[in-house]
This record gives structure tokens, sequence and C-alpha cells, in this order.
């Protein structure tokens, strides 16, 4: 059981149940499948077949990210809308789709054939249901090929991490298979450029405390000829990079009164024999650690300065991203969804 970040429990559904899921009253609403694939030539039409199958009103989209083979054309062959985005990073692609993109719900999924099409009106369901921005596939899977042990692991680390600094439990961040309102897309800054994008959309909707739910979804492992493009060890280091970016951005005084409070005890380390030699002779002989003492206390009233000030100048940021957010219409519901369009 997880909860939602306004507090209201979210039950976790291990497998998509298909009878509610054919009365889900999502068709009348515009929905908007996203692919972000590169050199994806082997799996990209499958995962078109299987989404449109999965949701026959949706206008599904494949975004090619620079490919050296025929994606886009295989893509374009199975009926999806494709289009390009040169820059690479799949951070990179998602921010284009994002500002080109209207719709009312927005399911974002890899283009490798690694996520259940059939778990997707779960998804948008979950998603009316709440209302929520956000809906994430937590992914399930005794593949160890699928969802290798070192991924795993980093997941875990990473996802722990988050909860610790912005206070609310993740179960799997890194998922590329999510449900978004058009409130939650449309307020998104997308900065990121690579994989760690999918941390990026977790943190933001965390700090603007973004009603969020979760699903668990069957995750497979790539069909054969298709390669990850994904490095476990580069594009680990890059996510951890950007979790530290994000909370110095958005809890300076936390990330800095840290930094004191290891500045400071530093310093009183280092000064503590320096006091009591000189109370027991009233001499400091130790004059480089005494001085050393002194710059690491005033570099910590320094970081503590720095917190107290862009925490504030982030509190400001804060409002108005949240006042963006409100300016946007509203999740639909499953009971009003019917009256949409």
């Amino acid at each position: 059981m997880s909860r939602t970040t306004d507090n209201r429990p979210v039950e976790n559904v291990s497998a998509p149940d298909r009878s509610q899921s054919a009365k889900s009253p999502v068709s009348p609403l515009s929905i908007a499948v996203l692919i972000p694939c590169r050199d994806e030539a082997v799996a990209i039409e499958r995962v078109v077949t299987d989404f449109a199958t999965a949701l026959p009103t949706a206008t599904i989209y494949v975004y090619d990210n620079a490919s050296t083979d025929m994606t886009a054309a295989i893509a374009s062959a199975a009926g999806a809308v494709v289009r390009t985005e040169s820059a690479p990073g799949k951070g990179n692609v998602i921010r284009r789709m994002f500002a080109d993109i209207e719709a009312d719900i927005y399911l974002l999924v890899d283009g490798d054939d690694t996520y259940d099409a059939s778990a997707a009106p779960d998804l948008i369901s979950r998603l009316l249901e709440g209302p929520f921005d956000m809906v994430t596939a937590a992914r399930i899977t005794d593949v160890e090929a699928a969802y290798r042990p070192g991924h795993r692991f980093g997941n875990r680390l990473l996802t722990t991490l988050v909860s610790s600094m912005f206070g609310q439990n993740v179960a799997d961040m890194l998922s590329g298979y999510r449900a978004f309102s058009r409130r939650f897309v449309k307020s998104f800054p997308a900065l990121s450029q690579g994989f760690e994008t999918e941390t990026e959309l977790t943190i933001h909707a965390l700090q603007l405390r973004m009603p969020v739910g979760e699903i668990e979804a069957p995750y497979k492992e790539r069909p054969t000829g298709s390669e990850s493009k994904l490095s476990t060890y580069a594009d680990g280091f890059r996510i951890l990079w950007m979790i530290v970016l994000l909370f110095k951005e958005l809890r300076p005084l936390a990330f800095f009164g840290t930094w004191f409070a290891l500045l400071a005890g530093l310093s009183l380390v280092m000064a503590w024999p320096v006091f009591v030699e000189f109370f027991e002779t009233g001499l400091v002989p130790r004059l480089p650690t005494a001085v050393a003492a002194t710059g690491a206390m005033l570099l910590a009233f320094l970081a503590m300065t720095c917190g107290l000030i862009l925490d504030s100048v982030a509190r400001g940021r804060q409002e108005t991203k949240r006042m963006t957010y409100l300016s946007l219409e509203s999740p639909p519901t499953a009971d009003n969804a019917f009256r949409r369009r």
C-alpha cells in the first residue's frame, strides 16, 4: 500500500483487470501515447501495434531521436505519427513532446517493447479515478535479464534517496511507463537532457505536492537484437547528480544547512585541542590549526547565509510554479469523462 502526495492511500494493482479496463470511461478523452526512441527498429512496430490495440482511440506519437536505422519508417508504416528530435537524449525528446502535443491524457512509454501495453487502460483508469496528475507503473518481473540486479539495486538506492530528501515514498522512480494529466505536462519545466528525466518528473510532482498514484505492471526482456541505450554507471551518476542538483535548487536551506553542520563540526574538532592547550598554558602554538578552524567556521556560516537567502528565492519560485500549475485545467475524473468533448 502506497500513499498519494495528498496523504490518500493508493492501492498498488498487481495485475491489470481487463473487465474493469473495458468499462473504463476513457474513450471521450483525447489520449496521446508518447514513445521516445532511438534505433529501435527491432521493437517499434510491436510497441505501436500493441498500444493501438490497447488504446484504440489514442493517437500514437513516435519521436525519433537521431536513429541510424529504420525506426521512423517502421513506426510510420505501423500507424504512428512520427516526428523527430535531433538533440540526443531522452530528456530532450520529452521536452519536445510535452511542448508540441495537445491532449487530455498523456501516456509515456519507452519504444523498446519492455512495458506491457495491456496495462495502459489501467494506468489511465487510475489517473481518472484519483483524479491524479501522474500515475507510475512500478515494474515487476522475475526475469533477471529484463531487470538486471545492478539496475534494480541502483533504482532502489536512488529511489530511497529521493524519498528521504523530499519526504514521500515512491516505489519505482525510474520507471519509463507513466500516465499524466495535461496540467502536469504543461507545467513541467523539462530541464534535463538524458535518462535523468524520470528523476525530474518524480521530483517535480513531489515538490508541488501533486496527487500521484502507482500501479504495478509486468516488465519484460528486450526483444532479440535490441540494445539498451542506458549506461549503468555513466547514467547512474548523471541521475545522482540530478538528484543533488534538484535538492540544492528546491531545498537550499537543507542542502546548505548540511554543509553548515559538516563545516562547523570540522571546525570544532580542529579547535578543541587548541582551546585546551590555550587554557592550560595561555599559548597558541598550533597557529595553522587555529587559522584552519576559524576558516572552516567562517565557511560554515557563509553556507548557512547562502541557504537562508536561497530558501527565500526557492520559495518564490515554488509559488510561481504552483500558480502556473493551478492556472491549468484540473485532471478529468471518471465521473465527468463522458461529459468531456
